[in-house]
């Protein structure tokens, strides 16, 4: 085990298997490897959503090709359809959905907020009705692991008590430390000791909840922790501040992850704040909506009518099959018309994603993280010389978190 590691010594064989080791540091940001039963996984990391055991428009084979080496996958969902017990009798997730990679599972928790017109919640646990069928559904910790260790992924998250982000007054406090209570009831179900258990940072906006939070989490953790509560509308001023306050109350051995997070400046800034994990359905619902992700200027439109005669690739620079085998024109001709469409898109944002972590990643291995931020915001801000744009202002959210880091902008 790397001495950068410092995990705890009291764990399940399996488990203490299960590590992550920093290869490098640079400013606040660590390149690092997570060590998971099915797959080792490069961090910084971004990890695509495959909601219900599959990733909309594109196959495990492509993911596998793109050397993705984890996804996300949605126990509430999974719970209600197919059901937790069919996907345990198909062999576990898996299994199911063809994917050999590792895999995390999250725990339902955020329904709390995106599903609150169909829940109640008391100290029990949370009661959902399906969107689907208007069955009503308990979900207490116990039972969220009762259902992930049925699926069977790599990471499983606590049942944590999520509010919205811009809430104030008592109840965060009290989500809070109902949190606390709810992961000592999820490690005592945990009974599998070939899956990570990570538990979930609360206390809303509030740094010094989030610090108690963080003091009383990082007790409990074995494997990683995750930064919950956030990307749910709160000031990018404030969002990238509690970021930085939490990665900075966290122990070292532990990674890092941020829930919710998925445009690339998002992605990049974090990153360098010290965090190392990162989920969102952004690139794959996006692409449904004809919408490509690009290093300059950050976003192609491909709807509008200026790219029906475009015969470049999404991006001249990047190796993906869309980009190597199909143009702009194409995907305009088909976008809202055929499926291909979606898929060529999906193709493209998901190993764009990817591409950009591996960047980042390498920019930290090299201690180049202040020339690599400056050619990143330099594209997405900048002029784009094919579009005419004359650029954007890099926003102030940006700029102070920047200077936090002890970076200099040369643009």
């Amino acid at each position: 085990m790397s001495p950068n590691s410092e995990a705890p010594q009291n764990l399940p064989k399996c488990q203490a298997e299960m590590r992550f080791d920093v290869l490098a540091k640079a400013g606040l940001a660590r390149r690092g490897q997570l060590f998971l039963p099915h797959s080792v996984v490069e961090t910084p990391v971004f990890m695509p959503v495959g909601t219900q055991g599959t990733m909309k428009g594109i196959l495990p084979e492509q993911l596998i090709d793109m050397d993705c080496r984890i996804l996300l996958c949605n126990t509430y969902h999974l719970g209600h359809r197919p059901g937790h017990k069919k996907v345990q009798k198909a062999g576990g997730l898996h299994k199911m959905m063809n994917w050999p990679r590792s895999i995390l599972t999250d725990s339902g928790g955020f329904q709390m907020v995106s599903l609150s017109k169909l829940m109640t919640i008391d100290e029990t646990g949370v009661n959902f009705e399906s969107p689907h069928t208007g069955e009503m559904m308990e979900l207490p910790p116990e039972k969220s692991i009762e259902i992930q260790q049925a699926l069977g992924a790599d990471i499983m998250m606590q049942l944590d008590h999520v509010i919205h982000v811009l809430t104030t007054g008592d109840v965060v406090q009290e989500a809070m430390h109902r949190s606390i209570r709810w992961l000592d009831r999820c490690n005592i179900a945990h009974t599998r000791d070939d899956q990570a258990l990570f538990p979930i940072l609360q206390g809303g906006l509030n740094l010094e909840l989030r610090a108690e939070c963080a003091a009383e989490m990082a007790k409990r953790a074995r494997v990683g922790i995750a930064i919950g509560g956030l990307s749910g509308g709160e000031e990018k001023s404030q969002f990238w501040r509690v970021v930085a306050a939490c990665c900075a109350a966290l122990p070292p051995h532990l990674p890092r992850y941020v829930m919710g997070v998925g445009f690339a400046v998002d992605l990049v800034i974090c990153s360098l704040l010290g965090a190392d994990m990162f989920d969102c359905v952004f690139p794959t619902r996006t692409a449904r909506f004809g919408t490509a992700l690009v290093r300059k200027g950050g976003q192609l439109s491909l709807n509008q009518k200026r790219f029906e005669d475009d015969f470049r690739p999404i991006d001249e620079k990047c190796e993906c099959d869309t980009c190597k085998n199909y143009t702009r024109a194409f995907i305009h001709s088909v976008i809202n018309k055929e499926t291909i469409g979606c898929h060529l898109i999906t193709v493209h944002n998901i190993k764009h994603q990817l591409d950009l972590m591996a960047d980042v990643r390498k920019s930290i291995e090299l201690d180049q993280v202040e020339i690599f931020l400056n050619n990143f915001l330099s594209d997405v801000y900048g002029p784009i010389d094919d579009e005419g744009s004359k650029g954007k202002e890099i926003p102030q959210w940006v700029r102070d978190a920047v200077n936090h880091m002890g970076y200099k902008l040369s643009c």
